[in-house]
């Protein structure tokens, strides 16, 4: 499959599905090119994998992505418009990208209850997404005093929140223990099966092994590869997805060659 065909399968019933779109995205922060020319898409009833070494400039697409930097150039699109352009942005996409980027002073609930206002979700669907992160029972208590895997859960039940079709996560893997990294492949899975755009970014390639159908692999913010799972790994003999992993990125800086 060429890097940019389209990874993308029919929806399930009850789920409109959503693609997210990147065409010739580029985004240099003066001298310093972050992103050049990336051209991918990322569709409903899989769950896309998002890999490239250290500054390879996933973190910088993931905030195009969502309205959060603006590009120098190309586009970044989901269901065909802008981000920003959707109004009531957790109806349209949910997202995790830092689980530390909330106020520890505010409790679970009053935090989520704050997003439910905002984007007009019903204060119902908040106990909802808690019991289905399994913060029920830490609802009332501050953040500051959360667990990093704590925060993670609370920021997917959060993204989970306006039970969007599209649904962005960046290392949602960190700071959970086996109970909830097992919690999180199943319900990566169940998002795909209903239909929605899954979109994860990690650094743990035997969690995305276990958890990707489809891959975008970048390095130095260009795009190297865009396949299936087991396309990807069929690149060695040993089928692992590390090793593919490290011989497509060999060049890029602390590659195995560097």
């Amino acid at each position: 499959m060429p890097a940019t065909a389209r990874c993308q399968a029919a929806p399930a019933t009850g789920i409109v599905g959503r693609v997210i779109e990147v065409r010739q995205l580029a985004k240099r922060y003066g001298q310093t090119t972050a992103v050049r020319d990336l051209t991918f898409s990322a569709g409903p009833g899989h769950v896309t994998g998002f890999l490239g070494p250290n500054g390879a400039g996933k973190s910088t697409t993931l905030r195009l992505i969502l309205g959060l930097n603006t590009p120098t150039a190309g586009t970044a699109t989901i269901d065909g418009r802008p981000f920003r352009d959707h109004a009531r942005g957790l109806r349209h996409a949910g997202a995790l990208l830092d689980a530390a980027d909330v106020h520890g002073g505010r409790t679970a609930v009053a935090h989520l209850a704050a997003l439910a206002r905002s984007n007009r979700i019903p204060r119902s669907r908040v106990d909802e997404v808690l019991n289905a992160a399994g913060l029920a029972d830490a609802a009332r208590r501050r953040i500051g005093g959360f667990s990093l895997g704590m925060r993670q859960r609370l920021g997917i039940a959060a993204a989970l929140l306006g039970d969007p079709p599209v649904l962005v996560f960046d290392e949602p893997f960190n700071g959970l223990d086996p109970q909830g990294v097992r919690w999180i492949r199943g319900l990566f899975r169940q998002l795909a099966a209903e239909g929605r755009t899954v979109f994860v970014s990690s650094h743990l390639m035997s969690e995305m092994e276990h958890t990707a159908d489809q891959l975008i692999v970048i390095s130095r913010g260009k795009l190297v590869a865009a396949e299936s799972m087991t396309e990807f790994t069929r690149r060695t003999a040993t089928g692992s997805l590390e090793d593919a992993f490290l011989d497509l990125t060999a060049d890029a800086p602390g590659g195995k060659n560097q």
